[in-house]
């Protein structure tokens, strides 16, 4: 700010004249100009009334400019000359850390910026010129004193540059920026001050790059949004050139200082050069439908020409330059990523790392890794260690420990989890409370094609369940929306034959009724554990009930573990990953092909859109990828993403995805013009549902008003150009439902 006050308080208006600059003996003043002889005295005691301010009004052009003749060319003439100097306040953030690359080219940089090899600026105004038909523009200006700043420890440092324009330039509505360093810069904001109506700002948050990696200038724009048809003249060409330079041409490979948006499909998520266990399926196009991700352009592996080759760790993959994290996003992610990655892999590092390399005897193993840690063999502590981000973020000791905190479920009760009450709770406020429903006909049935997966009769019968429903039939049951179920059969059915083949994996396909206590709470009643159908004599179908003596309990934990073992994948391959990144990397490519960053929707969107296209690159490089993450600590192992394209395919909608309408789906909810958001929740103690719903609503309250805002009715919508064409490219491969 206080730069910002001293910039504008020297940014007074100056003007040309057409007297000879010897005979301007007095023209040091920044303020005054030749004035018109007559005219002279009346604007002393103008100019004597008051100090200038900083500024500049209307009326102080008015005053300091040359009165022209009253008609003829000279007016013109002396209007055109008349001419104002304008400052920019530039904001750049620096980076924390620098290697000694990155410092040495700083400092190259630092030297080359006085002789020329500089940062210009160039302002744009939004009015054309009336005899040129192009925008109106600046001078070319440089940013002042970068050498002086060089060794500047704050992170935000401020630089300046002055302009001249014409007194009719206008409002500046972009700016081009052309870096002549050797090292790129974040170009936080910019602000120009010193027109009539007050300062602009340009919001930036943008990496400019070298002009040796990108020859062309860039482009930003100010801050008031405008619809396509409502582009200022000045600015329609920059508009439609940003957007092309965003689209890219589809052709080559990615580098990693490139702003591009384009489409791929998901072809390298193996890496068949290693073998044929790191074969995987392209997912993606008719055969196996799946969302588009950010295009990478690089070259296919050697044995198969339509896999990608992979980038992996610690080499960057691909996403344009303003997706990467920042610093301190980084570092938080990583530090969450690490802590994940580390809870996940601690059972299996039992088996592989520890000293004494032993399967868990009993659930007193498994208490050991978060009370006494694991002890990993002599020399793997640094060689894990080296593999995994930030490992401040990992207790270590001299002897190589790894621990973790005990988790909070566990902190007063460390069997809680094998209660039935908890068990329940978990369907509806655990890590995974959105594949509840309420169930609707008994037996459950399932979608999946019988002429693929022959006969897929449920094995429950009311006899299973009528024992637990307080002496209710279970249609009445039913009817009073008492039983609810997780159904997780036609998401695995498919794919088991595959998943128990594989080495150390047993899977089911199974199915959990829950029964409405009159506490409100939900109990288990029933679990169907299904396999394919097999030969006559096979049996695929069993359901296990709440046990009545010991032997039963422990196939009662069993079954719940199998459930716990679908419920888990599901969470991870359908519900986040899928519904959370993968659905929404399309839409995020589309918006910034297709919507200017003056677009209104563009400007909402973008705070919400940011950094996901880095996390779903870093999954696709370390946790989903063959033999990643992903597939080590789930069940379905190298079939979880298929698991994935599957729901996609079968299952995923984008107007079943708001919250309403997915509560409703799962007859969670019923439509009640007597609640508040217009919904009636079958279940109460829900609290996924009844917190969401608050936050839902109030979001859409604020977003509707926003877009009516600038659309206010239908037809605005309808000739948005660049709306209609904002179609995200694989979103929906079947024609036959909407997106």
């Amino acid at each position: 700010m206080a730069l910002s006050k001293e910039i504008v308080g020297s940014s007074l208006i100056e003007r040309s004249s057409l007297v000879p600059s010897s005979k301007l003996r007095w023209q040091s003043s920044p303020v005054l100009v030749p004035l018109k002889q007559g005219r002279s005295a009346d604007l002393w005691k103008r100019k004597k009334v008051g100090a200038v301010r900083a500024a500049v009004s209307e009326d102080l052009v008015k005053a300091v400019s040359p009165t022209p003749p009253e008609k003829g060319p000279a007016a013109a003439e002396a209007q055109a000359a008349s001419k104002l100097k304008v400052r920019a306040v530039v904001t750049l953030r620096q980076k924390n850390k620098e290697d000694l690359q990155e410092t040495i080219i700083k400092h190259l940089d630092a030297f080359t910026d006085r002789i020329g090899m500089n940062v210009v600026l160039q302002l744009v105004s939004t009015e054309v010129d009336p005899k040129t038909k192009a925008p109106k523009k600046s001078n070319e200006a440089a940013l002042r004193d970068w050498s002086k700043k060089l060794n500047v420890k704050a992170e935000r440092v401020h630089y300046s540059a002055e302009f001249t324009v014409d007194s009719n330039f206008g409002v500046p509505g972009a700016i081009t920026v052309s870096n002549k360093h050797q090292k790129e810069f974040f170009l936080e904001s910019m602000t120009i001050e010193g027109f009539a109506n007050g300062p602009v700002h340009f919001p930036c948050n943008s990496w400019v790059q070298s002009r040796r990696d990108h020859r062309g200038k860039r482009i930003f724009f100010f801050n008031k949004p405008y619809l396509p048809s409502e582009t200022p003249a000045g600015l329609r060409a920059l508009r439609e050139e940003e957007l092309r330079n965003l689209r890219g041409d589809g052709k080559g490979v990615r580098k990693l200082s490139d702003r591009i948006y384009d489409y791929d499909v998901y072809n390298d998520l193996g890496n068949p050069d290693r073998g044929i266990d790191f074969v995987r399926p392209t997912l993606g196009g008719s055969k196996i439908p799946y969302p588009r991700r950010c295009r990478t352009g690089r070259v296919p592996t050697d044995t198969d020409i339509n896999a990608e080759s992979r980038v992996e760790k610690p080499l960057p993959l691909y996403v344009p330059r303003d997706e990467q994290f920042e610093e301190s996003k980084m570092d938080t992610f990583s530090t969450g990523r690490l802590k994940a990655v580390l809870h996940n892999l601690l059972p299996s590092l039992k088996a592989s790392l520890s000293a004494n390399n032993k399967d868990f005897n009993g659930f007193a193993d498994i208490d050991s890794l978060y009370k006494e840690g694991l002890l990993l063999k002599v020399g793997l502590q640094d060689e894990l260690l080296k593999k995994l981000p930030l490992p401040r973020v990992v207790q270590e000791s001299s002897q190589g420990l790894l621990k973790y905190a005990i988790p909070k479920i566990l902190s007063k009760d460390k069997f809680a989890w094998l209660r039935d009450d908890e068990f329940a709770r978990q369907a509806v406020a655990g890590i995974n409370p959105v594949n509840l429903e309420r169930l609707t006909v008994f037996p459950p049935q399932s979608k999946l094609d019988p002429e693929i997966y022959g006969p897929l009769d449920s094995a429950l019968k009311e006899e299973h369940i009528l024992g637990y429903l307080n002496g209710m039939s279970v249609q009445q049951a039913i009817d009073e929306n008492k039983l609810f179920i997780v159904d997780h059969h036609d998401a695995y059915l498919p794919f088991l034959d595959k998943i128990n083949a594989l080495d150390g994996r047993k899977a089911y396909g199974t199915r959990t009724i829950y029964f409405l206590t009159p506490q409100g709470t939900l109990k288990p009643i029933a679990i169907e554990l299904a396999l394919p159908p097999g030969g006559p004599s096979s049996r695929t179908r069993r359901v296990v009930t709440p046990p009545v003596d010991a032997t039963a309990n422990w196939i009662w934990q069993l079954a719940k573990a199998h459930v716990s073992s679908n419920d888990a994948g599901v969470h991870q391959l359908v519900n986040h990953w899928l519904r959370t990144h993968a659905c929404m990397e399309p839409f995020i490519l589309a918006a910034h092909r297709h919507m200017s960053a003056m677009h209104p929707i563009y400007k909402l969107l973008d705070p919400h859109m940011r950094y996901t296209l880095e996390i779903n690159a870093l999954a696709r490089q370390n946790l989903i990828n063959a033999d990643g993450v992903i597939e080590a600590c789930f069940t379905p192992g190298r079939y979880c993403m298929e698991i994935s394209a599957a729901a996609y395919k079968n299952f995923w909608r984008f107007d079943q995805e708001s919250l309403p309408a997915d509560l409703i789906r799962r007859g969670m909810a019923v439509l009640d013009p007597t609640q508040p958001y217009g919904l009636r929740l079958v279940l109460e103690d829900y609290p996924y549902a009844a917190d969401g719903l608050m936050i839902w609503f109030a979001i859409d309250k604020w977003v509707r008003t926003y877009v009516n805002y600038y659309y206010p009715d239908a037809s605005v919508v309808s000739n948005d150009r660049e709306l209609q064409t904002c179609i995200p490219m694989g979103v929906s491969s079947q024609t036959d439902r909407p997106l």
